[in-house]
């Protein structure tokens, strides 16, 4: 494992307080200078170069520390992600937490204090039952008293389990703020809404907070946003809320095709993501979001043997309907890898095949992606060894 002391530390210091180095304001022109297109060409100008696909971190670096913690945000800063990609669920008492699903006992302590055993349930969210620990029933005081774990210990270090919090996302944007005048350009924040439907349907929706909190603060009112949710009536709610005059950009997000987004889902619609990922479908996504966020392997299908297949005609289907295209999500294990990149032992972290794997995806014309290793994103990218 590579050596993350340094970025973990910064987030640790943080949580107790360390103090933010660069004022609200100023960060906010840092990015904006720092992303503000060149003077215009002349006529006898060269084209500009080719777009780099951008680098998402995924959960942050969540390869190397336990995810959606500032020091996993940290790290994949360090690393050069231009993106630190939040997923976002709700506290009892209405606070936007970051956390991948509202269940917590595959990410966090919770299991091991006897003083929240009973609040131990089932539920049933977007059409699935699920028993463990939920973040609605704890108040964000409550969740403070957790600690993070590691998601996949039988593949990844367990060695900083315990030492980090459960963020909010007002911590996580002033800890971005922070960052980006350490790293000294700007950084783009790609928030998830996860299971918008259920958490209105319980009193507690999530957009509107979403919205008032990232224009709260002059960093995230320029850097670029990009919201993004597997459903789709928040999505059009948030374009007609913002318009497309914005910084935030929408991204919707494809789950597996003979699934349903969970809001069409609980009407009762018909709607499946095999229709959304047709011309038609792709045409009617561009009247509300920016573009998509497939799976990989709806970019380049495996074969019989595991292996990348022939690409499909998505990439080149979205972008004729004037969508980027943003698919998820490139891991550095063996497992995750498609057959011929793998080596080494089964379980094995495999760096180059990781870089591989991604060079392939990114000969199709990607736009950008989210990977748990941001350092290997960006070795992708930029072409190093």
């Amino acid at each position: 494992m590579r050596h993350v002391s340094g970025p973990a530390a910064s987030a640790g210091r943080y949580q107790q307080g360390f103090a933010v180095s660069k004022s609200l304001w100023g960060c906010a022109l840092l990015f904006s200078l720092a992303v503000a297109p060149s003077v215009a060409m002349s006529a006898e100008s060269s084209p500009p170069a080719p777009r780099k696909a951008a680098v998402y971190g995924h959960r942050g670096a969540s390869a190397l520390l336990p995810e959606h913690t500032l020091a996993a945000y940290a790290q994949a800063i360090a690393d050069g992600a231009d993106y630190i990609e939040p997923d976002l669920v709700m506290t009892k008492d209405g606070v936007l937490v970051s956390r991948h699903e509202n269940e917590i006992s595959g990410t966090t302590d919770v299991a091991t204090h006897p003083e929240f055993a009973s609040r131990r349930t089932t539920k049933t969210i977007d059409g699935e039952r699920i028993e463990g620990w939920f973040t609605e029933d704890f108040t964000l005081a409550e969740l403070k008293a957790l600690y993070a774990r590691e998601r996949l210990p039988q593949l990844r270090s367990t060695a900083f389990d315990g030492q980090f919090r459960i963020a909010t996302l007002d911590e996580i944007v002033t800890f971005l703020v922070q960052q980006a005048g350490r790293a000294g350009r700007g950084i783009g924040l790609v928030p998830e809404i996860k299971h918008g439907t259920y958490f209105k349907g319980i009193g507690l929706p999530m957009e509107d907070l979403l919205v008032k909190t990232l224009q709260a603060n002059p960093y995230t009112r320029v850097a670029p946003v990009t919201i993004q949710s597997f459903e789709v009536g928040n999505l059009r709610y948030l374009r007609s809320k913002l318009g497309r005059d914005s910084n935030i950009r929408l991204l919707q997000l494809l789950g597996d095709p003979k699934q349903q987004p969970g809001d069409v889902l609980a009407a009762k619609g018909s709607q499946h993501y095999a229709d959304m990922i047709t011309p038609a479908g792709l045409d009617q996504i561009a009247g509300y979001a920016d573009g998509i966020g497939p799976s990989l392997r709806m970019v380049i299908p495996l074969d019989a043997a595991g292996r990348l297949g022939t690409p499909t005609t998505l990439v080149r289907d979205a972008h004729a309907a004037g969508l980027l295209v943003v698919p998820y999500t490139f891991r550095p294990e063996n497992p995750f890898l498609s057959a011929e990149f793998r080596k080494g032992e089964a379980t094995a972290r495999n760096p180059e095949g990781s870089v591989a794997e991604m060079r392939a995806y990114l000969a199709t014309g990607i736009d950008a992606f989210f990977t748990d290793d941001p350092a290997l994103g960006r070795k992708a990218v930029d072409g190093t060894p």
